[in-house]
């Protein structure tokens, strides 16, 4: 049950960020996505690797820094 792809809405809300943040990482920040159609989908594993591995972690804009060095 663990084990069942995520859509982009869920993985938002697993990470407390926006949609469209999702969308940027997948596009600028090489997020670990899967095309499905049209629609990106996501296993929770491979996303939290990615958070842990410091992928979310690069901000190419100042704006909502929160507590990086």
């Amino acid at each position: 049950m663990d084990d069942r792809w995520l859509s982009v809405e869920e993985i938002a809300e697993h990470l407390g960020v926006s949609k469209d943040t999702i969308y940027t990482w997948v596009s600028s920040k090489c997020m670990p996505g899967h095309r499905v159609g049209r629609l990106w989908k996501f296993k929770k594993e491979e996303i939290d690797e990615w958070v842990r591995a410091g992928g979310a972690a690069s901000v190419s804009t100042g704006a909502g820094e929160e507590g990086q060095q």
